[in-house]
């Protein structure tokens, strides 16, 4: 047996769905790797030490690379001084002053570990704050929050019915729309008038250009009804703008939520927002956890944020994204395979209406070395020449289908 396959059988016998993230467990033997040994800069090696060009990216945090030198640095350094006190660390403080510095809605933060924790806190003071129960969910805000029927378990798979291990009476407080869908929003907040606390939203990457127009009107109707608007920047942040969505379509949330890619694959999220929201947590509604100023992921943030704003990373991901994922559609195009990269540079969304040719190109392109999902991510160390070789790879993997 390969390592790769030892090391696979003992995830399925010994950790519960074969991964501690269910995105991760490799479904596509033997080509996809079941395990990654090292990551540095854009690639990746497998326990069998296999390459790979990887657009995974730790399914999206790691925007500047693997390893990156200034990074490790900030971690290493702090390292020395200790990971979590008793009472808060200095850089909890520097860390919420610069992102106050930097996000339009923030006015106050607080730090937790995962977005799908720091979606339900917000959830929770959007609770406290407005004294209404019920909740709008657009898009997937993490498995915390799949509560209600026709709600993303996962970025790929819909709920039907009340979800399993979620109480009826809970699920029916929270609606799931789809994106764009302002008519369906409308009728909820008038079947459901002056008793819908928050509309969370996160955003749509293969019609996010469509965010120009309904994050507007997403504004305007929560204003008009008393609700709060939170933006899930999970992803959107430190990705399509520093700030996210809110920066790129210039409308301001009342809270926000920030995770992957602020502090380049180190466990920390960030809810903020409004002073007078956020400051529900002394009110009553208590959000707390032991881990939420640990140091060396704030280090690392503090360092991410550096690097962003010195070199302007955003321009990066976005120009070299979106000739990196240009090209590989004109190849699919040609080898006529019905797959394509839709959406922003940053963060494209395969799509397909036939789920087995993507499965079959997701095969071919880990024979040939490259690490594909159907939200694929460029980092910061995909230079041109790596680019140049992904392309190379693709080619031949799209031309063994």
């Amino acid at each position: 047996m390969s390592k790769n396959s030892e090391i696979y059988e003992i995830l399925e016998k010994y950790v519960a769905g074969g991964s501690s993230t269910g995105s991760k467990r490799a479904t596509l033997l033997p080509e996809e790797p079941t395990v990654i040994i090292n990551g540095r800069g854009c690639r990746v090696w497998d326990a069998d030490g296999n390459e790979y060009i990887d657009y995974r990216n730790s399914l999206g945090p790691v925007t500047l690379g693997y390893c990156y030198p200034e990074v490790n640095e900030a971690i290493k350094e702090q390292l020395e001084k200790g990971v979590v006190y008793g009472h808060p660390g200095i850089l909890e403080a520097k860390t919420a002053e610069k992102l106050c510095s930097i996000i339009p809605c923030a006015e106050k933060v607080r730090f937790l570990k995962t977005g799908g924790e720091a979606v339900a806190a917000c959830i929770k003071l959007a609770r406290a704050f407005t004294g209404r129960d019920h909740i709008i969910q657009i898009g997937y805000n993490g498995w915390l929050n799949v509560l209600s029927s026709g709600a993303r378990a996962n970025p790929r798979d819909i709920v039907s019915g009340v979800p399993l291990g979620v109480s009826k009476a809970l699920s029916e407080l929270h609606h799931t729309v789809n994106w764009d869908d302002a008519d369906t929003i409308e009728h909820l907040f008038s079947t459901y008038d002056g008793r819908i606390a928050a509309v969370v939203i996160a955003a749509d990457y293969e019609n996010m250009e469509k965010g120009r127009e309904f994050y507007l009107f997403l504004r305007e109707i929560t204003e008009k009804n008393g609700a709060l608007l939170i933006f899930d920047e999970i992803v959107t942040g430190f990705r399509i703008a520093l700030a996210g969505v809110q920066e790129y379509f210039n409308v301001k949330p009342d809270l926000a939520v920030f995770a992957k890619g602020m502090a380049n694959g180190m466990p920390l999220s960030v809810f903020c927002g409004r002073a007078d929201v956020m400051d529900m947590v002394s009110k009553g509604a208590s959000i707390s956890s032991t881990y939420g100023g640990e140091q060396l992921s704030l280090a690392a943030a503090l360092a991410v944020i550096d690097i962003y704003q010195k070199e302007n990373v955003i321009d990066y991901l976005r120009d070299n994204g979106g000739r990196l994922w240009t090209e590989v559609n004109k190849i699919l195009r040609d080898k006529g395979i019905p797959l394509e990269y839709k959406g922003m540079g940053q963060c494209p969304i395969l799509s397909t209406d036939n789920p087995g040719i993507k499965d079959k190109f997701f095969r071919k392109a880990y024979s040939n070395g490259v690490s594909l999902y159907n939200v694929s991510y460029i980092n910061y160390s995909h230079k041109a020449t790596d680019i140049e070789e992904t392309l190379e790879r693709l080619d031949r993997a799209a031309s063994s289908i």
